[in-house]
């Protein structure tokens, strides 16, 4: 909820952390009683991106995620996570690099309740950094049929964020976002399980970012998100697919599509691999400023009259790529490592709508993951 303001491009190393500790989408199908085991799992992540001829952002994060069954009726969870982040950030487009350094701590704590035909969850998160402070809480709710083959959910989400510069620029600054979310997973066989997630989001106070040039946007920004996942099992090969498409739509006229798919390969003696390829693309805010390359260093000035503008290159229209790699190994039924590394590339001329952005650099970035979970 703060990607306005994130130092790193769409916050991307946190979204790779957050996306390896979420729970599969066929556990979270099932989970209509509570756990038999409790769980812990690390997660070490390394992240490093760049221009032609610079190194941008490197960030080490590392996460411990904690679940626990307190009965049949009740389950707790906490995750805590650091963030080290340092390199240098564009001060407009993707020039004038300017060097960063700073870190960051987040705690996610959750309590279920478990009924006969429902779940509902209490939800608080807190972060903390030297330019900004989150806190959150969330409800959500899970109601399933008498099969247990169809589960509605629906949730609700509050933050409150303060945002200051270490430029001296913006101090204390405040900001709130309110998310609700609406989710339908089925059972369609024994092979396969779908799911649909509609979200709404509505953020207002101070969404610019204080580390860029010219960059004064909306106060308000509402967004809207259609998520749809397909999980389907290969009995010939013992493998499973998950595909999914995510949409996504805000009133800074931002449109977004986002395609992934995951095949894992089980092998003998624990051994698992798991390919993915994920392709982004987006068309750019309607205050976004446009790169002109012939005039640098300077940037350009926003057009006259203009009361928004941008000239950060990620409400920019661009595409991207994204190949990676999972290797796992069951060592025991209570022991797991896995190793993952993905390769990031995002261009201007990968869009798939809309203009772009040719005075653009490319961005590369590359991730290493390594985790190891222990049920108990």
């Amino acid at each position: 909820m703060k990607a306005p303001t994130s130092k790193t491009p769409d916050n991307l190393a946190s979204t790779l952390l957050a996306a390896a500790l979420a729970l599969p989408m066929m556990q979270a199908a099932h989970a209509e009683s509570a756990p038999d085991k409790g769980l812990i799992s690390l997660k070490l992540l390394d992240y490093k991106d760049s221009q032609p001829g610079e190194d941008r952002v490197k960030v080490q994060a590392s996460a411990l995620k904690i679940m626990a069954p307190l009965s049949d009726e009740w389950s707790v969870g906490a995750t805590y996570v650091t963030d080290s982040i340092s390199g240098a950030s564009p001060a407009f487009h993707s020039y004038g690099l300017v060097k960063l350094r700073d870190f960051r701590r987040a705690l996610d704590a959750e309590v279920t309740r478990y009924f006969a035909h429902h779940t509902l969850t209490l939800g608080a998160s807190a972060s903390s950094e030297s330019d900004y402070i989150s806190r959150g809480m969330s409800l959500q709710g899970s109601q399933f049929s008498e099969d247990k083959n169809t589960t509605w959910t629906a949730g609700l989400g509050f933050a409150n964020d303060t945002v200051s510069a270490s430029t001296g620029r913006v101090k204390g600054q405040n900001k709130q976002v309110t998310d609700a979310l609406l989710g339908l997973t089925q059972v369609m066989s024994m092979n396969d399980i779908v799911q649909v997630n509609v979200s709404l989001a509505h953020a207002k106070g101070y969404l610019s970012d204080p580390y860029k040039a010219f960059d004064k946007r909306p106060d308000e920004r509402n967004s809207y998100t259609l998520l749809t996942r397909w999980n389907h099992h290969f009995d010939g090969t013992g493998g499973s697919a998950r595909v999914s498409y995510r949409y996504f739509g805000d009133s800074w006229k931002i449109r977004s599509h986002t395609f992934n798919l995951e095949y894992t390969q089980p092998f003998g003696k624990g051994w698992s691999v798991t390919p993915l390829v994920r392709f982004y693309s987006q068309s750019a805010a309607s205050f976004y400023v446009d790169a002109q390359p012939d005039i640098y260093p300077f940037a350009p000035n926003p057009p006259d009259g203009a009361q928004n503008y941008s000239e950060d290159q990620r409400v920019s229209a661009y595409g991207a790529r994204t190949v990676g790699i999972k290797l796992a190994k069951q060592i025991n039924d209570d022991w797991q490592v896995d190793v993952k590394f993905e390769q990031y590339q995002q261009r201007a001329s990968y869009r798939l709508f809309g203009s772009g952005s040719p005075g653009l650099l490319p961005f590369d970035a590359r991730t290493i993951q390594l985790g190891l979970s222990r049920q108990f």
